[in-house]
């Protein structure tokens, strides 16, 4: 028996009749057709599949689509904003943040969300920030670097908000 499901994904509404079983993994990729989320363990061990679902990072592989009915998810996809790179992706392009790629997305989204939640981290909490994401490829230094450089980018675009802020005030 199928189940109705409507969910907002990176701001376009999805509707689509589903198997209750359908991981909501497989619903981003081949339901609605975003394959920037990778599949990797199926286990939530590895992170590769991590979105943002209402604001916070989630592991898309121990969700069911059915799960997230009403929700408002974020995918790689959807951190670009009109053609400009969100800036952690500007920082992993800048800083050499990965090698082949597989784990990107999932590292990226869950950057997006700490950094969210610690705007100047250090680079142990950086570290620990990101111990449920696993790269085969690189040794975390320049995924670090990544992630520090899109801290100091977006505490800059915060800075020059508040400032227009105040200067709309006056």
């Amino acid at each position: 028996m199928k189940h109705s499901v409507k969910m907002t994904i990176n701001g376009q509404t999805q509707s689509h009749e589903v198997e209750p079983r359908l991981l909501l993994v497989h619903y981003i990729r081949e339901t609605v057709g975003l394959t920037g989320t990778h599949v990797g363990c199926d286990t939530s061990q590895c992170g590769a599949c991590t979105i943002l679902m209402n604001g916070q990072a989630v592991k898309s592989c121990t969700v069911f689509a059915v799960q997230a009915d009403g929700a408002k998810i974020t995918t790689i996809e959807g951190l670009a904003k009109n053609g400009d790179l969100h800036p952690i992706q500007q920082g992993f392009w800048e800083k050499h943040g990965l090698q082949c790629g597989f784990c990107t997305p999932g590292l990226m989204i869950t950057a997006v969300d700490f950094l969210e939640r610690n705007a100047s981290p250090s680079d142990a909490e950086i570290r620990h920030a990101i111990e449920g994401n696993l790269c085969r490829c690189t040794g975390y230094h320049n995924i670090v670097n990544a992630i520090r450089a899109a801290s100091a980018e977006m505490g800059q675009a915060a800075s020059a908000q508040s400032k227009i802020a105040a200067e709309v005030k006056r």
